[in-house]
């Protein structure tokens, strides 16, 4: 059987490694589970952050039309 999931080596500062295991204790679940979140939810928002960007850059550029009256030059 295919393996579905791919493993990865990282290292922790030993103050945020202490940090997960007492999340992993309080909260039942394992280093997977919680870097998997953890991961899930920064991609979320780097998603959205991108978004924003791209929404704030073609604002922009629509005053910027605007004020010139499509000419980029003026």
């Amino acid at each position: 059987m295919q393996r579905i999931t791919e493993t990865i080596t990282f290292s922790l500062p030993p103050a945020m490694a202490a940090q997960v295991r007492a999340v992993m204790r309080a909260e039942g679940r394992t280093m997977s589970d919680l870097v998997r979140e953890a991961l899930r939810l920064y991609m979320e928002e780097r998603e959205w952050r991108q978004t924003i960007r791209y929404e704030r850059l073609q604002a922009r550029r629509a005053e910027q039309e605007q004020r010139t009256g499509g000419n980029p030059d003026a």
